[in-house]
C-alpha cells in the first residue's frame, strides 16, 4: 500500500503564508509527478501546482507568483509554499502522486486525505 499524508494547513489572515507538506510512504519503487489540488465548497477540484521527478513545475494561473511547489526526492515529500494568501485560496488541499509500487510495472495515482486551508479577510 501507499499512503500520502499532508500537514501544514490551518487558518491564516489574508496576506499571510502557509507551507503544506505531503509525505509519501509504503511500498514505493518510484515516484513520478507529484502535485497539489484544491477544492472549495461547491466547486470542482482544481490543480494548484505540479512537479515532475526532475523538478519541472506547472502552476495554475491564479497562483503564479504567490505559490511555489518543491520536492525532496530523498524524503518522498512534496511541499507547497503559499505566500500572499487571499480569501479565494480557501479550500481543502489534496496531495497527489503517480507511484510505481514495488514489484509492479506501471504507475497508479494516489491521493492524500486533504488538509483545510482557510484565509480570512
Amino acid at each position: 500500500q501507499v499512503q500520502l499524508v499532508e500537514s501544514g494547513g490551518g487558518l491564516v489572515q489574508a496576506g499571510g503564508s502557509l507551507r503544506l507538506s505531503c509525505a509519501a510512504s509504503g511500498s514505493i519503487f518510484r515516484l513520478n509527478a507529484m502535485g497539489w489540488f484544491r477544492q472549495a465548497p461547491g466547486k470542482q477540484r482544481e490543480l494548484v501546482a505540479s512537479i515532475t521527478s526532475g523538478g519541472s513545475t506547472n502552476y495554475a494561473d491564479s497562483v503564479k507568483g504567490r505559490i511555489t511547489i518543491s520536492r525532496d526526492n530523498a524524503k518522498n515529500t512534496v511541499y507547497l509554499q503559499m505566500n500572499s494568501l487571499k480569501p479565494e485560496d480557501t479550500a481543502v488541499y489534496y496531495c497527489n502522486a503517480d507511484v510505481r509500487r514495488i514489484f509492479t510495472s506501471g504507475y497508479s495515482e494516489y491521493w492524500g486525505q486533504g488538509t483545510q486551508v482557510t484565509v480570512s479577510s
